[in-house]
């Protein structure tokens, strides 16, 4: 046991928190970081300055409380999103973690359980745990892959009372057809569960790929979810939303903190919202690079899953551990996932890119730390 966790033993912890770990990457000091997924483009220009002059002008009144109703906000990005969606179906929270978070105290809670389809985002389980929700683990096929069938009759069989869905998937970065989330919805009927479709990577979608907002209209239990973290190169910024039928946001309203929004909060992420079309340019060079990622790997002899994601996962990797290393020696921090044979790249700049390909190819054809290809 780690002298961190020894100490934490002799606190009074509630028991479904004892011997778990705090979620996180590793945070290494190198040049090149493509391990957590954020958006390594600088904001452009026209997008650091608005953000700069709306928070200006808010910190004029930072000695009052700010909106609590963030109104601006969710009138913004109801019309981002589409859709037909007003400000009454927009919720958002510090970073779609804190949104989450928000759910699963609502909805679920001690006696109530949520589902995850693993390997899926890390962080379920343990949102899971902080909301003392038993946390149950669906199972997909030895591709990763889930189908509309195999998952409608896992929510039958162990009836949640929530389901994340989270397409593209983190880490296999695939988005999933809606017939998946009808299946699962429609599943969930008779157990009233709440479905969350965790979106937080659409923007990266290959086009023609349909987002889970079309399904919305008639189906109060379900919950698109966001974030401005990626596509909008805000993760500092910490703003996350979702979209739902309006009682669901109501519902969210008994649990969340007074005033949970700042000010600067939302001044930022109302001017990059005025700004739209220069960040999802950023989004379209990043897709760029990720193909040009999955069509390199797949030169190499490597196994990359189609993303629809700001990443590549990748498998055919005799012993991750050694590439990992090798890059994190040449100053290129990856993620590995845990998923044996496997890693995950951030697809970045075109430089930050060619740096992590050039050295993944020396590394597999023996022109640095041992690695092979199964």
């Amino acid at each position: 046991m780690s002298d961190l966790l020894e100490r934490l033993s002799r606190l009074p912890l509630r028991d479904n928190l004892r011997g778990l770990e705090p979620y996180g990457a590793p945070q290494l000091d190198v040049p090149i970081l493509l391990n957590v997924n954020e958006n390594t483009h600088p904001l452009p220009a026209e997008v650091h300055q608005a953000i700069v002059a709306e928070v200006s002008a808010a910190a004029m009144g930072l000695n009052r409380y700010p909106d609590r109703e963030f109104t601006e906000l969710r009138e913004r990005l109801a019309g981002y999103l589409g859709h037909g969606l007003q400000a009454e179906n927009i919720w958002a929270g510090n970073g779609s973690n804190e949104v989450l978070q928000q759910i699963l105290q609502a909805f679920g809670g001690p006696g109530r359980t949520v589902m995850g389809f693993p390997p899926t985002y890390s962080m379920y389980p343990l949102l899971a745990s902080g909301t003392d929700t038993a946390y149950l683990a669906g199972v997909r096929s030895a591709d990763f892959g889930l189908t509309a069938d195999d998952a409608a009759r896992q929510v039958r069989e162990q009836a949640p009372n929530l389901v994340f869905l989270c397409s593209p998937n983190n880490p296999t970065g695939t988005a999933l057809g809606l017939d998946v989330v009808e299946a699962v919805y429609a599943a969930g009927e008779a157990s009233s569960t709440i479905v969350i479709v965790d979106e937080a990577y659409a923007e990266f979608a290959h086009t023609g790929t349909p987002s889970a907002l079309s399904l919305l209209p008639g189906r109060e239990r379900l919950i698109v979810s966001r974030t401005m973290s990626k596509a909008f190169a805000l993760a500092g910024a910490r703003l996350g939303y979702l979209a739902a039928a309006p009682e669901v946001c109501d519902a969210l309203r008994l649990v969340r903190l007074p005033y949970h929004l700042s000010a600067v909060t939302q001044a930022t992420a109302n001017a990059a919202l005025k700004h739209v079309g220069a960040l999802l340019a950023n989004v379209e060079d990043i897709k760029g690079q990720r193909d040009r990622i999955v069509e390199e790997l797949t030169r190499m002899g490597l196994k990359p899953a189609a993303s629809d994601s700001n990443f590549v996962f990748f498998g055919g990797l005799e012993d991750p551990r050694r590439i990992w290393q090798g890059l994190l020696e040449a100053g290129v921090l990856v993620r590995d996932v845990g998923i044996p044979g496997h890693l995950r790249v951030t697809a970045g700049t075109e430089a930050e890119t060619t740096a992590f390909l050039v050295r993944l190819e020396e590394l597999l054809t023996g022109g640095g730390a041992t690695a092979g290809r199964s």
